[in-house]
């Protein structure tokens, strides 16, 4: 489903990403984890071309696009990736001004141009989906964070991407309103969604994700199924950082 290849990402001079090359396969939920500045988040946002990569190759389903420095990528070639993908942001990022529907609605209608009746009838069906129904005509403002992630999600999902990319999910929720977010993720995950999400909750990725990579200084140090990352990791700098994490977690 999603291939990366020998990806690079500089900024300046700073090389934030270093030869990565990862395969993610159809039905498949895979968590990105390691140190802040590792590089978790970039490499998201490099998935559906937010962040164009310096040098490498991005493959999703059939279409593949490959970066060449000083080369420009052609804009239709970006927008046939980023169609594919949909993105949770750790912020939310719901339009203030528009209810709970009209935020899952809004993409429908003004990207994909879908009737207004067609679009509201998706983005009722999701929020249902999400457990938000009773809240379609409330104001961002009124939500609480768990439930205005929960219709960011009903957003992501609407136009049916082929890939669901999730990045810091829940690390700007409390773990009550947290819990909330982990369980609708875990419902698109038993359903077969693929996801990739970029985090520091070694629960949600416990409990969600059937593979895991570990990222440090731009690198993958390792990279395997979660129980053997979690439980039982090759690498000793893995180690350090799956007990560190868990300590802190359990406090």
């Amino acid at each position: 489903m999603i291939e990366l290849t020998n990806i690079e990402k500089r900024f300046g001079d700073a090389v934030i990403l270093k030869n990565i090359s990862l395969r993610f396969p159809e039905g498949s939920v895979t968590a990105l984890v390691g140190p802040s500045g590792g590089g978790k988040s970039t490499l998201l946002r490099c998935i559906n071309l937010l962040e164009l990569p310096s040098a490498g190759a991005v493959r999703i389903g059939d279409d593949r696009i490959e970066f060449v420095p000083e080369r420009k990528v052609p804009w239709q070639a970006i927008q046939k990736i980023r169609r594919q993908t949909g993105m949770v942001f750790q912020n939310f990022q719901l339009f203030p001004h528009r209810t709970a529907l009209e935020n899952v609605m809004e993409g429908l209608v003004t990207v994909l141009k879908w009737p207004r009746e067609k679009a509201q009838a998706r983005a009722m069906e999701l929020l249902t989906k999400v457990g938000m129904a009773h809240k379609t005509d409330a104001w961002p403002a009124t939500l609480s964070g768990g439930q205005q992630q929960r219709v960011a999600i009903a957003r992501a999902l609407a136009p049916s991407p082929q890939v669901l990319l999730c990045d810091e999910p829940t690390s700007a929720l409390d773990p009550e309103l947290s819990a909330e977010v982990v369980e609708v993720l875990g419902k698109l995950a038993r359903e077969g969604t693929t996801m990739v999400m970029a985090t520091h909750d070694l629960r949600l990725a416990s409990r969600i994700a059937n593979h895991v990579v570990f990222l440090e200084a731009g690198e993958v140090v390792e990279s395997g199924s979660a129980e053997a990352i979690f439980n039982a990791p090759k690498h000793e700098r893995t180690r350090r950082f799956v007990s560190s994490i868990n300590a802190a977690q359990t406090l």
